[in-house]
């Protein structure tokens, strides 16, 4: 009898651990910016300021150190439509936002928009933003991912993926590119010759890429389970994503600016953090969801490092929390 239940007892723990039950739902600290949750957030890299969009508030710019509204930045076009992506550049002076047919690029030190610009090749599916305000890189869904130098006019589209561009990653300076598709492939790449410099090939769809800011490694994850760190330099593989989960799919992803971390967030309300040089999970957090759906929800909009030993995340709930990472 001991034994029966000794052996129930046990694998009540390990049908625990392949659920996913332990993460923490503890935050240090929040912040509610939008009670009627929001359709994008964003964080600046160093977790400083908050970029958000809802129907009731529009675009909204936060500083959480001091718990401030900073500005209240308005409709990005005409029709108000929805704003679906934000993002801001690494050093946090400029952002992007984007509906599925334009984007528009702010000035948040004057907080003021630079310009609104449509696309008509396709529809969005992600964009990113260099450290000038003035280099965009956009992933569309007829295949293209097109880098465009708002100053100069000049105009690179990327032709090397065959179906929907998913994710795109811009580096600092805007003279690298990380795209990722449904023709199972992410390519890093030149935006000044648009040459091919690393190819990553994965089983299916490619969901999610992010590059670590100084070039050194980029993150490429398929909707399977296959979530990969590479070293850019050597175009070898640093560590696999280790999870009992059958899929890994992200909705948000960040490097800590040293490396050694990666923050990633899933449409199931989850964010995690990895160890980079290992790929084993390290924290595990169940963030904020809307109440008012059923069931209830929330997506993991952006996560960003206020340093190694605290990590703050930005859901769809319209709130922002803080959370400890572990020595």
């Amino acid at each position: 009898m001991m034994r029966i239940i000794s052996h129930s007892v046990l694998w009540l723990i390990v049908i625990s651990l392949l659920n996913g039950c332990f993460f923490s739902t503890n935050s240090e600290k929040r912040w509610d910016l939008a009670v009627d949750g929001s359709t994008a957030i964003a964080l600046s890299r160093d977790a400083r300021f908050a970029l958000l969009y809802s129907k009731q508030q529009h675009l909204q710019l936060w500083d959480l150190n001091q718990n401030e509204l900073l500005a209240r930045l308005g409709i990005q076009d005409p029709e108000q439509n929805i704003i679906s992506l934000i993002r801001f550049s690494d050093n946090g002076r400029f952002a992007v936002t984007a509906t599925q047919t334009n984007f528009a690029i702010w000035d948040l030190g004057w907080s003021q928009s630079s310009g609104l610009w449509s696309v008509s090749d396709g529809l969005i599916q992600d964009i990113a933003l260099g450290n000038s305000g003035d280099e965009v890189l956009i992933g569309l869904s007829n295949g293209k991912a097109i880098f465009i130098d708002l100053v100069t006019g000049r105009r690179l589209e990327f032709l090397a993926h065959v179906e929907k561009v998913n994710s795109v990653a811009l580096s600092p300076n805007g003279k690298y590119a990380l795209s990722g598709g449904n023709d199972h492939n992410a390519y890093f790449w030149s935006t000044e010759s648009g040459q091919i410099l690393r190819q990553f090939e994965h089983q299916q769809r490619v969901g999610t890429v992010e590059l670590q800011r100084d070039g050194r490694l980029a993150l490429t994850s398929d909707t399977g389970n296959n979530a990969i760190i590479w070293d850019l330099h050597t175009g070898e593989r640093v560590s696999q994503l280790s999870s009992w989960s059958r899929q890994l799919i992200f909705s948000a992803a960040r490097f800590s600016d040293d490396g050694t971390l990666l923050a990633t967030g899933s449409p199931s309300s989850r964010m995690m953090i990895w160890s980079t040089a290992s790929g084993k999970r390290i924290e595990g957090y169940e963030v904020e969801m809307l109440k008012d759906v059923r069931p209830p929800r929330g997506v993991v909009y952006d996560a960003a490092f206020e340093s190694n030993q605290r990590v703050l995340s930005a859901s769809s709930a319209g709130v922002v929390q803080a959370w400890k990472v572990s020595e």
